[in-house]
């Protein structure tokens, strides 16, 4: 990765928005790998859950499907990794049903809303940070 990405990263990492209050993911700690190819930021990263987390939009790998993180779709590289980070939390909450990547999390979403929250508020207790 060249030293022009390597500062932007450093900079951007400064600004960078952590928690998600008043949804079912509150109070869990989620670990996201993000992997930078050397084009960076001709091509996005690749985001990943680890672990995989129970979601719509989230692969059974834990890679997160979200058309911002899509080269062929609206990737650009002017977005910077707040605005990517901002976009996954907010696909979090607001699932794209019309981009499904994980089958089970789709069909409990989209059948059964409530079972889905408590599946959610389940995951996060389960992964709250210890002090």
């Amino acid at each position: 990765m060249s030293g022009i990405s390597i500062a932007r990263l450093a900079e951007e990492r400064k600004a960078w928005r952590k928690n998600h209050p008043f949804t079912p993911w509150e109070g869990g700690l989620f670990k996201l790998r993000m992997l930078f190819k050397d084009d960076y930021p001709s091509t996005p990263p690749k985001c990943k859950f680890e672990p995989p987390l129970f979601h719509p939009n989230v692969y059974p790998s834990g890679t997160v499907c979200l058309s911002l993180l899509d080269e062929d779709k609206d990737w650009r590289p002017a977005i910077t990794i707040k605005q990517i980070l901002v976009g996954i939390q907010d696909l979090l909450n607001e699932p794209n049903i019309k981009d499904p990547a994980q089958a089970e999390a789709y069909t409990i979403y989209c059948q059964n809303r409530l079972e889905y929250e408590k599946r959610v508020k389940a995951q996060a207790k389960s992964m709250t940070p210890s002090e």
